[in-house]
Order: C-alpha cells, then structure tokens, then sequence
C-alpha cells in the first residue's frame, strides 16, 4: 500500500464518515485516518439524530446521496416529529439512535467502500508547500512519523484538538468518552498561519436503567406515523418490533438548592473553563443561573441501545464535581436510588474560524485543506454530518476540475448552515435552527428530494436507484395535485355539517378537491370519505400533495423573493479586491470585507458591520 491517496480526511466522526464517502464514491483514490476503529461515527453525547431543523439536514444529507439518514433509519428505538402544533414547514423529525449499532453500521460501511482505506492513527502535523497566494497542502503526518502524500486533506477532528475534560475541579487531557485527546495538529495548523478557537461543550450522566423508579415519571411514546430519513428504506424496522419509550422528569426546589450551594464548584464557575459554550444547550447549573425565576427543568430520560442498560439524561448536562453529581441525581423524582453508569463531564477543544473558508470549505490561505464538522466550530451531529459531505464533494470536484458546488440559503438549511459560518463566523458552537433560515417555507423536510437530489445526481453521489425513486415520487406527487384540481367534490348535508362543526363554510355548488385542501381546517383525513375518487396512495405521497396544495401562496411569495436575492448573488466581487482603496466605505465594513471576501455582493451583504450604505457603495462601484 502506498503511503499516499488523492483525498485524506482526518477524523472519522459524523463529518469525517460522510466526507470519505462522499470523495471515495466519486471515484477519488481516499485514506480516512481515525483515532480509533472502535469509535467511528460515534455518539458521545446524546443518542438521537434529527430535531428541530437538524431533522431537515438528515434528509438534505440523504438527498444529496449521503449516508447518515439510511444508517439512522436502521437504527431507530423511537422517532418522533417535532414541532406538530406548527406549520408543516418547521416539522423536525427526530429519532433515538442505538448507539452501538449507529457505530457498527458506519463502520462496515466505511470497510466496504471501493476506494476508501480506513487507518487508525493519529495525525499530528501537516505539511504544505508554495509561498502567499500559492500554497497548498502536499502530506499528513502521523503521531508515528508515517508521512502521507495528498493532494487534498479534510480536517474533520469534532471535539479531539486538545480536549480537556473538566468535573468540578479536576481536569485533565482527554478527547470524548475517555478517548485520547489529539494533540500537535492544533500547533502544525497555527505554524501555518490557522486562526485557532476555544470552545466547550458537555454531556450528563448515564443512569442504570433497573434503578429507575419509573412510576414517578411520565412516559413519552413515539409517534405511530413516521416517514423514514432516507428513500431507500421501505419502512422504519424498531428494536424489537415496537418503539422504545422515553420519560420525563422535572428538576425541583431541592435540585436547585444543591446546584447554587455548590455553584462555585462547577468547572463553569470556578474559572477552569476558558472556552464559549453553546448557548442553546446549556449546563444545568447554567439554567439554574439565567433562569433563576424558573421552578423546574424538563429533564428527557432516553435509551441509549436496545442491549444496554444505559440511560441518557438530556437537559442535565454539568460539569460539578461527583459527589454533588450523585446529590443532584438523587433529587429527582424516581431517581432517589438511582445508579450513575458515567458520570457527566464538560470538554473545551480546539476548533477554527470559519470566517477564513471559503464557501466550498477549503481554506482561502491553503489550496486543498478543507474544515468540516465541529472542527468549524459548529455543534451537532447533523450539522456535522451536512459539512462533511459538502467538504468531501468539492474536494473531488476540485481534483476532478470541475466546478464547485456552492449551495445558494435559498435551497437547503445545508447552504443556510455554512453561508452563515464563512460569511458571519461564530463565537459559540453554531446550532442549525429553523429561524435561521430566511426561506424555511421552501426548505421542508418532505422536499428535501425536490431540491437537491438533481444536485446530488449532477455531482455523481445519486445513483439510479435513488434518481428513479425521486423521479417516480416528483411524478405520483404532481399527479395526485393535478387531480385534486379536477376532482369536485358536491355539497351535502353531511359535509357540510362536517365543515360548520370544524369552523368553516359550507358549500353550496361544487368545489374543488383542491380548494377545499386549501383551507386551514381541512386536510386529507377528513376530507376522506368525501374524496370517493382517491386511488391508493403512499402517506408520504399525500403529505407532501397537501402541503405543496396548502402553501402554494406563500410559496409564489416567497419564491419572487428569491429572485429578487438572486440578482444580489448574481453580482460578484473581485476576490483580489482592497477594500481599503474604496472611498465611500466605512472602516468597519473595510475591514470585515478584506476579512471574509465575500464571493458576492449579496453575500457582502450578510457580513456583520455591513450596512445598506456600504453595499451601496460596492454598487456604485461595480458599476463603475
């Protein structure tokens, strides 16, 4: 085996594993270096996938021809929809994930890929050739001196840089999990001009399922009706045939009493921690502090596999010394006896600033070396997962000389998630979330194929398989909308009856199947024993007919607003420009724009520091 391959991608967490199989199945020759084979796509905090708009970029991933959405369907103990009590366009879906399984599933298919070598090592330096504009990555360099040829290497390292684990006042060198912390890249990356971050995130504690006093908590079911991540599962197969319950559990006076006797205890508070951390997860001792008006917490107890006894307790996430961990543990409701597998811990990790990528992932200083995953300063498996596969990508795509694939924020929470990183940069862990999004009416979870498995095919990630079963859904779909156009549905006393018992008109002619779908009190089920013409349909078929029916409005909307951002996409800047030669610009705005280089005048636009009166002196002088 020769010690070099076209596309090396260091770290096999959610970013790295869609990255090497993302180039690998392109066809380009990839090496994926991990720091151990027991631990590939591991789940170190919680044991879910999806959720509130990270649902979205599972099947963004899986539309595009990625892998998390089909592993996950295999693994899936409960899934649940998200945000029902709003419109269909914010629905996330979310499942809990076998951990174990999650693990071995990614990991035979990373064994089995054409193309794709899997190596334990680690990598602790790089090395990069050329001076100024013209340098590029040439090798990787392992902890054993092994040194690795490439002409493209995709850093994808999740939380391992430097990690350092905190409870209470004990801190040590450790990555997740107790793996071992990588150490040597951050410095290598630094020598090379890298601009380096500090963040930090945590995790609670595992609970001994059998010592769980379950009568004291309420149980939460998985939703019956589920719509698989991925085209190619028929239908979601649970853990022993049946979903897995969760249960909930609440903080109270006396959990809040321990955590603010011994606040000062906390790695949070006693100073140890030096790196921001994510502001929409937080510790519980920081909910305690921020919400202090607040009586009580909902705490998520969550399976970690169906062959463990392993609990996870979401919402409890700490970095308190042991003993006060068991106190706190001991104060919940069912919890009194209750047996801590692993104790929670919190972990600060090196990670990049993304301002210095450019829209493809690569770095504007380094030809060939690409960030992705937490290592860009995001949290999440999800938004991992999405980068990864966009980075391995345009990786192949470059050595393959072809153009990049830049996903514009009006087709997928994909492009939304890293236009907002390279353009903005972050100063805490990034988190997708719908309200992110500009354009989230067009950018629905059932859609997702719509919008970018013609993409996924262009680039070559799309095989037949999955281009035929989009083109068969995308027909099924605009067939049964046509018919709802033409079907008429008659007046009668029955259904009106129905419509004046639901809050809406009766009708005294015909009307359309169509129109009457339109109305906010009327769907498909109810509509039903009405609709005597409805030939056999998949549900999945008539939730994205109705949906495409009930939005058409605000999708002709929001679609005129699209093209209106598009002329501002459309105008590009100059990539050598000085922005400190323009006279009319604003010193702040000079010096966020020679920072990020906005590719467009719309992107120019999103900088922060970036007026309306700046952009239009950019105008004024692309005109010129």
């Amino acid at each position: 085996m020769e010690n070099k391959a076209q596309i090396v991608v260091v770290g096999a967490g959610h970013a790295g594993v869609e990255a090497a199989l993302a180039s690998a199945r392109m066809g380009l020759d990839t090496i994926l270096f991990t720091m151990s084979l027991d631990a590939i796509a591991n789940l170190p905090c919680n044991p879910s996938i999806g959720g509130t708009a990270k649902g979205h970029l599972v099947y963004e991933i899986d539309a595009l021809g990625g892998q998390m959405g089909k592993s996950a369907d295999e693994v899936t103990l409960q899934a649940r929809t998200l945000n029902l009590g709003k419109g269909a366009a914010v629905y996330s879906k979310r499942i809990q994930a076998d951990r174990m399984k999650y693990r071995s599933i990614m990991k035979g298919v990373l064994e089995s890929t054409k193309g794709l070598r899997v190596i334990q090592a680690e990598i602790t330096d790089i090395e990069v050739v050329g001076e100024g504009d013209g340098r590029k990555i040439s090798a990787v360099i392992t902890r054993l001196g092994e040194r690795f040829e490439t002409e493209c290497a995709i850093l994808c390292t999740g939380t391992f840089l430097n990690g350092t684990i905190h409870t209470g006042n004990i801190c040590y060198q450790s990555g997740p999990d107790s793996l071992m912390a990588a150490t040597g890249l951050t410095e290598a990356l630094r020598r090379e001009g890298i601009t380096m971050m500090r963040f930090k995130t945590g995790t609670p504690a595992r609970i001994h399922a059998d010592s769980i006093d379950y009568s004291k908590l309420e149980v939460q079911e998985g939703d019956k009706d589920q719509f698989p991540f991925s085209y190619a599962t028929d239908e979601v197969e649970y853990a022993n045939g049946e979903q897995i319950p969760c249960f909930i559990t609440y903080t109270n006076q006396k959990t809040h009493e321990i955590i603010k006797s011994n606040i000062k205890r906390s790695a949070m508070y006693s100073g140890n921690i030096h790196g921001t951390g994510p502001r929409y997860c937080p510790s519980i001792e920081d909910k305690i502090v921020r919400f202090a008006d607040k009586e009580r917490h909902q705490l998520f107890l969550e399976p970690m596999g169906k062959d463990t006894k392993e609990m996870y307790l979401q919402g409890f996430s700490t970095s308190m010394p042991i003993e006060v961990q068991r106190e706190m543990v001991h104060s919940l409701e069912g919890f009194e006896n209750a047996e801590i597998m692993r104790y929670a811990y919190a972990i600060e990790y090196d990670c990049t600033d993304p301002q210095e990528l450019l829209a493809t992932l690569e770095y504007k200083k380094i030809s060939g070396l690409y960030g992705a995953g937490q290592f860009n300063g995001t949290s999440g498996y999800e938004e991992a997962g999405a980068q990864g596969l966009v980075a391995g990508i345009n990786a192949s795509l470059k050595l393959l000389g072809r153009e990049p694939l830049i996903l514009p924020r009006s087709s997928s929470y994909i492009g939304t998630l890293i236009d907002d990183l390279v353009t903005k940069g972050t100063s805490e862990p990034y988190r997708m979330m719908t309200s992110r999004s500009e354009y989230r009416l067009l950018l629905r979870q059932d859609n997702a194929d719509y919008r970018l498995t013609p993409i996924g095919r262009e680039v070559g990630l799309v095989g037949d398989e999955q281009w035929e079963h989009y083109i068969k859904k995308r027909a099924e779909v605009e067939k049964e909308i046509e018919r709802a156009r033409h079907t008429i549905i008659r007046p009668s006393e029955e259904l009106n009856e129905m419509l004046e018992a639901l809050g809406t008109s009766p009708i005294a002619t015909g009307v359309s199947l169509y129109e009457l779908i339109k109305r906010p009190q009327l769907d498909y089920d109810n509509m039903a024993k009405f609709d005597t013409s409805r030939p056999q349909m998949k549900k999945s078929i008539i939730f994205t007919a109705q949906t495409e029916i009930k939005y058409e409005g605000y999708v002709k909307k929001q679609l005129a607003e699209v093209k209106r951002s598009e002329k501002m996409e459309q105008r590009l800047l100059p990539q050598e420009l000085d922005y400190t030669t323009i006279k009319g610009l604003r010193i702040e705005a000079q010096q966020k724009l020679n920072k990020v280089k906005p590719l467009t005048l719309g992107q120019a636009s999103r900088i922060s520091g970036v007026s309306p009166a700046d952009i239009s002196v950019l105008m004024i002088y692309l005109e010129a």
